[in-house]
């Protein structure tokens, strides 16, 4: 696999926290291990996979209605 971009400190933050967050790590985790005042620069590093996604549970499954 070739990489085609050079890798930067930003990129390598991006691809940390994303990695964390798809892991199940609380954001707010991830914005202390940053070093962030704002969760919303938080954010900027983080995007949502379809696979964290896919492991969202409702509270509702575990009813026994």
């Amino acid at each position: 696999m070739k990489i085609n971009k050079p890798a930067t400190l930003h990129w390598l933050l991006y691809i940390y926290a994303t990695h964390l967050l798809a892991s199940g790590t609380d954001l707010r985790y991830i914005q202390e291990l940053l070093g962030h005042k704002s969760n919303k620069t938080t954010e900027i590093y983080t995007h949502v996979t379809e696979k964290s996604i896919s492991k969202i549970k409702s509270p509702f499954d575990n009813l026994n209605i």
